[in-house]
């Protein structure tokens, strides 16, 4: 399995997706505050997703200004990859979709 943790990161919480494997979401996506709290909540969730898939998941996230900085200094003290992504282009992937619907979830699982 190739696991991947995909976040929309918005002004003071992040909409959260997980897969397994391509096209394979692993549960409903959830929001997160970026408090110690709700990244140690995300964490959890991470660790689970680990345990089910075997491997460990790189997070990708768009970069939002400084929207995304708690986030990224969390997982990068605890060891893990993250991509982060230009805004342009996941902005072009998104628009590639014949559906025009401006949502979180959607957004967390094009990323």
């Amino acid at each position: 399995m190739n696991p991947v943790v995909g976040l929309d990161v918005a002004k003071g919480e992040s909409q959260v997706q997980a897969f397994l494997d391509k096209k394979q979401p692993y549960k409903k996506s959830f929001k997160v505050a970026h408090t110690l709290e709700g990244l140690a909540s995300l964490l959890d969730f991470i660790r689970e997703v680990e345990n089910v898939s075997g491997g460990r998941p790189p997070i990708v996230l768009e970069s939002t200004g400084h929207y995304h900085t708690p986030v990224v200094q969390y997982f990068e003290d605890r060891g893990y990859l993250l991509i982060i992504v230009n805004p342009l282009i996941s902005y072009r992937a998104k628009s590639s979709s014949l559906r025009k619907v401006k949502t979180d979830v959607i957004d967390a699982r094009h990323l």
